[in-house]
């Protein structure tokens, strides 16, 4: 089979390259992507490698860049991305690039600390503007009139030292203290500052404690914000003025607004200087203005500039560290001019990375070409499923659950039919299937510009991933829909119906519950396509008609789907030549299954085709046999009941034999399953033992060595013989519990199909009836009001429970049968996955990825 079935065939390569063209070398098969290196060098310190230097000079400029990007997301600035991919610089642009980055940073911050250190000076100028503004208002307080009230603050102030001493003291100004040859330690004096708003309060208790409330505080508050110079945020600040007396008090002031952290700013007392000195600040505030002004254009201009390049500089700085990276995997041969490499690449490329390589060789100037040879191996070689953009996504579905095994059966191909499909059975309506296709159909006509929106938002990465799925899913949902006539609860009447009332119209308005007898009141013809409408209108019987409907084909999808899994472990067997595990698990495991389960869904199909409502005894619907009771009374070989009269017990000739034989042959595959393969495995190993004795004994030494390496040989690629017996049995009886139990199971497990449909078609009957049929029964001008708002909320409920809520439990539902379900019966899932050396992987995934 090709590559979407199986994965790609892999080879494990060696090549030499020389020196001189290693790097041209890496950096085609970097762009390329088909190739993964294998380290060679596992034991050797990062620290310790050849090319540590050169990927500590890539940090280094990614760390410049990464500076740059910093400051320009900043100032808003939009960077330039024109999704093209520049090719590696050679060894020799690096040292350019340094340069240009050591430059640019260089620039940048000294621009930085310059502007910072501009706004500080603004800062403190415009806080000392505000000062002279706000202390002019005290100082006007002693030209009004007020010295009785300067006086009273001024006795106040004295100590009772000094009025014990008899000192006394008139009308003194606020100041500065003034020089007093009698008393000078206790003429008034005062500082004035800024602060920030938030610390006032527990400064002013501060002061009033420490100075025991020997200082008069006034304060008033800076309209506008001020902006920090460290980190550009805004801060409310206050202005305040202390006054207080005496050099202790000074000292004691000044350390509580250091340690509050507030700005003390010189104050004049004389009018005529603050106005002076008002004067002088607003000048110089001017000239700082201007000179911000320049230097914010000046930083503006290097930003914008480094813009424009800065998306390929990380590209570039990112390639050279990742081509560097990959040398280190290399080895050194002795003579120090040649690299060594191991690697897995697929077949189907062989001849396009040997193309590469010669570019990269012609790239260089080298004259000696590369050598690329296959090696001969016994590992296990890396699982490489190609994608594209519509295969991507389920995938994904399968590799979440365990990356297959080396050319395993990749179920990928069947789940975009079988998952789509499975998760419409549940999610059947015409209406919301018909939103989540719209949905999905959008995203993918606009894909290319929402891919080029890269965004962190990991749920929108995961629908804007899935959108196919999604697609694919909303229009499976709108088939389903369309089978069960259902659409927001409600049915669509294409082809009329097929049943016509016989009661007469007072039959009708008096009775609440009718029942409509097919023989009587239906035409015969089977319905076109899908439900007939007038079941949306039927009462007592609605549910059961469609759970019995809804519960079968579940059980018949189940039994098709693992049926289906069965088959694929064959695919398996043939492939991997498995002839045991053909015969001896494969059939046992098939007839086990098509005898019990399938036979139940065959008496399904006997059952609706032979038996009807309109049919007479015995194949009337009164004489039709329950299925369930059916399928236990043949495992459990019990006698059927006897049935009503003018019935049948059974439903076909030699049903009772057919059903004793089929649960006594299935039965007999249990010990198949369980003993077979070890015993024959078992009895393998034994004929090898008896085998081998003989020849050790007749060869010599040297052919006894080379049997011996042989045997290593062998014994690599044979791991799964080197088992112990005992493991064996145990692993076989696991395996073989869970495959009985688990088809019981399984087959259960897909009644989830009617009970999520079920569940999905009652949620929107409620949002209908209890929501949007109030609107629709409002009438007049007030009812349209009514009506617009009913339906937003009920359009708000409908998509967010019904097509994400139940759209989720269905998707997740659906993952589990075919994770649990399906998958079980041949997917292992125990290989790892293939990561080649790709530039687009490596800037996708960013720095992160291109140091892993």
């Amino acid at each position: 089979m090709g590559s979407l079935f199986r994965s790609e065939e892999m080879a494990l390569c060696q090549l030499f390259l020389q020196s001189e063209a290693a790097y041209a070398c890496v950096s085609e098969l970097g762009e390329l992507g088909l190739v993964q290196f294998r380290d060679l060098n596992p034991d050797v310190n990062a620290f310790q490698r050849k090319f540590v230097n050169e990927v500590r000079r890539c940090d280094e400029m990614e760390r410049k860049l990464r500076y740059l990007e910093k400051e320009i997301k900043k100032d808003g600035i939009p960077m330039l991305d024109t999704g093209e991919s520049p090719e590696a610089p050679q060894p020799r642009e690096m040292i350019d690039l340094e340069a240009t980055f050591e430059k640019l940073e260089n620039e940048l911050r000294e621009v930085n600390q310059n502007a910072e250190a501009l706004k500080r000076n603004f800062l403190e100028l415009t806080e000392l503007k505000h000062i002279l503004r706000k202390t002019q208002v005290f100082f006007d307080e002693q030209e009004g009139g007020v010295n009785q009230t300067t006086e009273s603050m001024t006795r106040a102030l004295i100590t009772d030292e000094a009025r014990t001493a008899g000192a006394s003291m008139g009308p003194v100004q606020l100041g500065y203290m003034e020089k007093s040859n009698e008393r000078e330690d206790y003429l008034p004096c005062f500082v004035a500052g800024v602060i920030l708003r938030e610390r006032l309060p527990a400064f002013e208790r501060m002061l009033w404690r420490a100075c025991r409330g020997n200082v008069f505080l006034r304060q008033a508050m800076i309209e506008t914000p001020l902006e920090d110079p460290t980190n550009g945020d805004q801060v409310h600040k206050s202005v305040f003025i202390i006054f207080f007396q005496g050099d202790q008090l000074k000292t004691r002031v000044k350390k509580i607004c250091e340690g509050f952290r507030a700005t003390l700013y010189p104050c004049p007392e004389a009018p005529a200087d603050r106005r002076e000195m008002a004067m002088g600040v607003m000048t110089r505030i001017e000239d700082l203005n201007t000179v911000l002004g320049q230097t914010q254009d000046h930083r503006h201009r290097v930003l914008v500039a480094a813009a424009k390049n800065l998306k390929n500089w990380f590209v570039k700085v990112r390639k050279i560290k990742a081509i560097y990276h990959t040398l280190n995997l290399f080895n050194l041969d002795v003579t120090q001019k040649c690299l060594i490499a191991e690697c897995w690449v697929p077949l189907l490329d062989f001849e396009t990375i040997q193309l590469a390589l010669r570019r990269g060789t012609e790239r260089s100037g080298s004259s000696v070409p590369p050598i690329l040879n296959r090696m001969q191996t016994f590992e296990n070689p890396p699982t490489y499923n190609r994608t594209n953009k519509f295969t991507k996504a389920f995938q994904a579905l399968i590799d979440a659950y365990g990356v297959a095994s080396y050319r395993e059966m990749n179920p990928a191909p069947y789940t975009i039919i079988t998952f789509p499909f499975l998760f419409a059975v549940m999610f059947g309506d015409l209406g919301h299937g018909a939103i989540m296709a719209l949905f999905g159909l959008w995203m993918i006509r606009k894909e290319k510009g929402l891919a080029a929106q890269k965004t962190d938002n990991e749920i929108w990465n995961i629908f804007f991933g899935g959108r196919y799925i999604i697609f694919l899913m909303g229009v499976f949902s709108m088939y389903t829909g369309l089978i069960y006539n259902d659409i927001f609860s409600k049915s669509l009447n294409i082809f009329g119906s097929h049943w016509h009332m016989s009661y007469n119209k007072s039959t009708v308005m008096e009775n609440k519950f009718l029942q409509l007898s097919p023989k009587v009141d239906y035409e015969g013809a089977p319905y076109p396509f899908g439900m007939d409408p007038i079941w949306q209108v039927a009462g007592a019987n609605k549910i059961i008609f469609h759970n019995a409907y809804k519960m079968k084909i579940s059980i018949i999808f189940g039994v098709i789907h693992m049926i289906f899994g069965v088959v694929m472990s064959w695919h398996n067997h043939t492939y991997f030549r498995n002839r045991i595990s053909l015969i001896y698990e494969f059939i046992p495991q098939l007839i086990f299954l098509l005898l019990l389960f399938f036979y139940m869904v065959l008496l399904m199909f006997i059952k609706w085709i032979k038996f009807a409502a309109t049919n007479e005894k015995p194949y009337s619907e009164a004489c039709a046999p329950s299925i369930l009771i059916t399928f236990i009374d043949m495992v459990l070989f019990n006698t059927p009941k006897p049935p009503p009269d003018h019935c049948e017990t059974y439903m076909f000739f030699g049903q009772h034999f057919i059903q004793v034989l089929f649960v006594l042959v299935a039965v007999g595959c249990i010990p198949v399953m369980l003993l077979a393969k070890p015993l024959l495995i078992m009895q393998a190993r034994k004929q090898a033992n008896e085998e081998v004795q003989p020849i050790a004994g007749a060869t010599s030494d040297a052919e006894t060595g080379g049997v011996s390496n042989g045997g290593s040989h062998g014994g690599g690629g044979g791991h799964e013989e080197e088992e112990e017996l005992s493991e064996i049995f145990i692993h076989q009886s696991i395996h073989t519990i869970e495959y009985v139990l688990g088809s019981v199971s399984h087959t259960a497990s897909y009644l989830r199909l009617w009970a999520l449909s079920l569940a999905h078609a009652q949620l929107a009957e409620v949002l209908w009836t209890m929501v949007l049929s109030i609107g629709l029964k409002q009438e007049g001008p007030v009812g349209g009001i009514v009506l617009t708002c009913v339906f937003a909320f009920w359009a708000i409920l409908t998509v967010g429970i019904l097509v994400l809520m139940e759209g989720l439990s269905a998707f997740l539902h659906t993952l589990r049968l075919h994770w649990v379900e399906f998958q079980s019966k041949f997917y292992k899932g125990q290989g790892y996955a293939f990561q080649p050396f790709s530039f687009d992987a490596i800037i996708e995934n960013g720095a992160a990825a291109a140091e892993e």
